[in-house]
């Protein structure tokens, strides 16, 4: 039986649905999943062993330039009509993403209107499920998998199905422009998030605080600077502490790859402390106006840090407070660089025990 999955983006939504893929490898080894999902994030779906095929197709196209992205709706609809796929799931919840999953011509299964983000993208589905909001989203993925193919949610922990990956990743040498970042012991930092998350953004005098105690032990900061407006915040931490060192841009899978090799990471609420926490990195995520129930894993490898701030997590992506007119963040000044470390330095111990 042929099944595709459709879960378009963004980084964390996908990697949250990787542990459902992988009870229905187990469940129901008689489906061949195939997957409709952003091109930026195709890489990380074709990790997974239990995934035959990643579909690349670019919702977010759609959006920006309509009539043009209109025109390559024929061809998808050619291709997964031609795949020849016994049913669809579309686990985004989305008007949009709705439309799509009716391309393939078959029966399609979603959330029901109380569970999906968007209620009106239930109509277009022929079976719906009833999926609390209560659940984390690990949890709300393998129980609508569950319903909709039919087997018993499973108790375990959830599993990513990238520790292999990673294995085969620290097996092979890293390009030679690379690997002079971690010829020395290092921890990943994820320090930026979208535009629209700024209140995600721990200070940079806290990074800074944190490279000081790193340099004690010997340790190097690595932190990404994917485009200008992190080149710009990396270098004015660089300022304050000559053990940080910017990355290159890279791919998602030459990022994966390097963070592979860290000690630990100290991550913000963002897709990147998910994929590190995915492929089994120990790491400290900080948690300022969102809350740490949206936490990825909840194991001894992981701490999360939610902010002592009274008035967090708000949940609001632009701060209300007059502080923030002068670009202060007082959730994330509370999360204190000594608490940080105290958290960070726990898991080093550990991973060198």
């Amino acid at each position: 039986m042929n099944l595709l999955v459709l879960r378009l983006s963004s980084l964390g939504d996908v990697l949250h649905t990787l542990p459902a893929i992988s009870d229905l490898a187990i469940q129901r080894p008689d489906l061949q999943v195939d997957w409709l999902v952003e091109p930026a994030f195709a890489p990380i779906v074709a990790w997974h062993p239990g995934v035959r095929k990643a579909i690349p197709f670019s919702l977010r196209a759609l959006k920006k330039k309509p009539l043009v992205a209109l025109q390559t709706l024929f061809p998808l609809r050619r291709v997964l009509r031609a795949s020849r796929y016994d049913l669809v799931l579309d686990a985004q919840g989305l008007y949009k993403s709705a439309l799509l999953s009716r391309l393939a011509g078959v029966p399609v299964m979603g959330l029901d209107a109380e569970s999906a983000r968007e209620p009106v993208a239930s109509r277009l589905y022929q079976r719906q499920f009833t999926v609390p909001w209560s659940s984390s989203a690990i949890e709300r993925n393998r129980q609508l998998l569950a319903l909709a193919l039919n087997y018993p949610l499973p108790n375990t922990p959830p599993d990513f199905a990238l520790a292999c990956r990673r294995l085969q990743w620290l097996e092979q040498p890293l390009e030679e422009a690379l690997q002079s970042f971690v010829d020395k012991t290092f921890v990943m930092g994820f320090h930026a998030t979208s535009a629209a998350w700024k209140t995600k953004e721990w200070p940079e005098a806290h990074w800074i605080a944190l490279a000081s105690r790193l340099k004690g032990k010997g340790v190097s900061l690595l932190l990404p600077a994917a485009d200008e407006r992190e080149r710009q915040r990396v270098a004015r931490i660089q300022i304050g502490a000559d053990n940080v060192l910017a990355l290159p841009p890279l791919s998602l899978e030459g990022l994966a790859k390097v963070m592979s090799r860290a000690l630990a990471f100290v991550g913000m609420d963002t897709g990147l402390s998910y994929l590190a926490a995915a492929l089994g990195l120990n790491g400290v995520t900080l948690y300022g106006p969102t809350r740490v129930a949206q936490a990825l894993l909840r194991n001894s490898q992981q701490i999360s840090l939610q902010s002592p701030q009274s008035c967090a997590p708000c949940g609001k992506t632009r701060c209300p407070l007059p502080e923030a007119q002068n670009g202060r963040i007082l959730c994330q000044e509370a999360l204190d660089p000594d608490r940080v470390w105290l958290a960070l330095s726990s898991l080093l111990e550990s991973s060198v025990s």
